[in-house]
């Protein structure tokens, strides 16, 4: 388990819950302008990390999760199974708080620490998804709120023929303290939040099953 604490002055007076699960599990909590992150090494035991990171994030930053105002989740994009115990969790902690869950693009989190590292001539977040694809997202600078501005939707790419660019990154996991400090900029410069529906981008491995053949008698 990894732990760290970061400035985050755009926070306000805000208290914000952020969940990701698309690669790897990482949780974070933002209040009085820094956030706590808690992260696991584990890139599958995302059910069974998931309820103690909540629980031990809120326990470093000494936080009562009664306090929390907003709840963000990371919507992908990332492997079905995984993804989808992130996005439960936020929307059951926010339920149970009486809030609204506030959909950010995960990988818009790693991209704001890379450009805000200096990356000038944008950046490019790849993660393995599997089946020999990849899952791209291209960007090219911060606009004037602070959020990472897309050169296009996140995508899948063929593994076989992929070229690397020299501004790329391939996470280990993508980073919840990003994602309350995007949400804080989003909420303050009155910008809409991400679609609600997680970006699996590919249909899960189980399908429904097709209607029986009819049989001539």
């Amino acid at each position: 388990m990894n732990v760290r604490t970061i400035a985050a002055p755009e926070l306000g007076d805000r208290v914000i819950l952020a969940i990701d699960t698309s690669l790897g599990t990482s949780v974070a909590v933002g209040a009085a302008e820094s956030v706590t992150e808690v992260s696991s090494d584990d890139p599958r035991g995302h059910a069974e990390a998931i309820g103690t990171l909540i629980a031990r994030v809120f326990a470093e930053r000494g936080i009562d999760p009664a306090s929390v105002t907003h709840v963000t989740a990371g919507m992908g994009p990332g492997p079905f199974t995984g993804l989808r115990v992130g996005i439960a969790a936020a929307n059951a902690f926010a339920l149970g708080r009486g809030l609204t869950t506030l959909p950010l693009v995960s990988h818009d989190a790693a991209a704001l620490e890379q450009l805000e590292a200096g990356a000038t001539s944008g950046v490019r977040i790849v993660q393995d998804a599997k089946r020999r694809e990849l899952f791209v997202t291209d960007y090219t600078s911060l606009d004037w709120a602070g959020i990472p501005e897309r050169a296009g939707d996140p995508h899948l790419a063929p593994r076989d023929g992929y070229e690397s660019v020299t501004n790329e990154l391939w996470p280990e996991r993508l980073p919840a303290a990003a994602l309350v400090r995007l949400a804080a900029r989003h909420l303050a410069a009155g910008r809409d939040f991400a679609s609600e529906q997680a970006l699996y981008l590919r249909l899960p491995d189980v399908m429904q099953p097709r209607a029986p053949k009819p049989v001539t008698p």
